[in-house]
């Protein structure tokens, strides 16, 4: 994506306001014409800066830079790639409409990567609770009790003991969604997306001790839930 080049400061353009965007979509990628000259990228605080000053090219950017590794991410995180799409458009647009919010003490990745990963919970919440009101006869112990939480085992026989690599990773991934929240998205963060376990706890707003007993945690439960697997 092309660079819009740095106005000179004798120029009196006034800025253009933000225009109201209901979809990533408005953006349109391929109007902008190629740089005549080779120049260095902006860094993502500039092109925030430009975001917030009405240069939609400059959001364009930030949206080509980050589009395909926040959708892994919410993929990961949910397993629904349809969703995963939908969310990151939203992730995109909270960033667009709180641009004037930013604050440039952390990077800018930790500060999208926060906004998807409270979004990816959100939505696994939601789902945890439609399935408790959908299984609320199935679950409730007793008359009169409360529905408790439930997640059905994936009981069904592989079919080749010897799995494959497609086979190996499909069952990796069941298993990692069925992790408890608070377990998924550091395990995802520091072995999936390779984050360092600092980044890891700015993103999630806690301690990097917190982090580091999570991971191990959620890596001792998917150990056992592939002993079950495989």
């Amino acid at each position: 994506m092309p660079i819009a080049p740095d106005r000179s400061e004798n120029e009196s353009e006034p800025a253009c306001p933000m225009r109201t965007l209901s979809s990533i979509e408005d953006l349109d990628f391929a109007a902008a014409r190629p740089a005549p000259i080779m120049v260095r990228p902006l860094s993502d605080h500039a092109l925030l800066q430009g975001t917030l000053a009405g240069d939609h090219d400059a959001f364009a950017e930030l949206v080509g830079r980050y589009r395909n590794q926040i959708t892994s991410y919410i993929y990961r995180m949910t397993n629904d790639y349809d969703g995963a799409v939908d969310l990151a458009q939203e992730t995109f647009l909270r960033v667009y409409r709180a641009a004037g919010r930013y604050q440039t003490t952390h990077a800018f990745s930790t500060y999208i990567y926060r906004i998807a990963t409270n979004l990816a919970i959100s939505e696994l919440r939601k789902r945890k609770r439609r399935r408790l009101v959908s299984l609320t006869g199935l679950l409730t112990s007793g008359e009169g009790q409360e529905p408790r939480d439930f997640d059905a085992p994936d009981e069904r026989p592989l079919q080749d003991i010897s799995l494959v690599d497609s086979e190996r990773r499909a069952v990796i991934k069941r298993a990692i969604a069925t992790l408890p929240d608070k377990y998924r998205a550091p395990l995802v963060l520091r072995d999936v997306e390779g984050k360092s376990y600092d980044e890891i706890a700015a993103i999630l707003q806690t301690s990097e001790g917190t982090v580091k007993s999570r991971i191990n945690r959620a890596r001792n439960f998917l150990r056992d839930k592939m002993r079950n697997y495989l």
